[in-house]
């Protein structure tokens, strides 16, 4: 998966060149880097979550303190 989205992001370099749009030479630098440093949303448990429960957390009373 990671050669498919270097393949692609490398066309979009190639082709933003060759139209002379540079936003997507941009764009296409980054979509470089993702794949070779293994970086995206789900590449490396990016879209991971805390195994937070309110049933397992202890409650804890706030305390404030009134400043005049």
């Amino acid at each position: 998966m990671r050669i498919l989205r270097l393949v692609m992001a490398i066309f979009i370099i190639f082709q933003g060149i060759e139209t002379g749009q540079w936003l997507f030479v941009v764009a296409g630098v980054i979509f470089v880097l993702m794949p070779i440093f293994n970086v995206g949303c789900c590449g490396t448990s990016g879209c991971n979550t805390n195994s937070y429960s309110k049933q397992n957390s202890k409650i804890q009373k706030t305390t404030y303190t009134e400043i005049k």
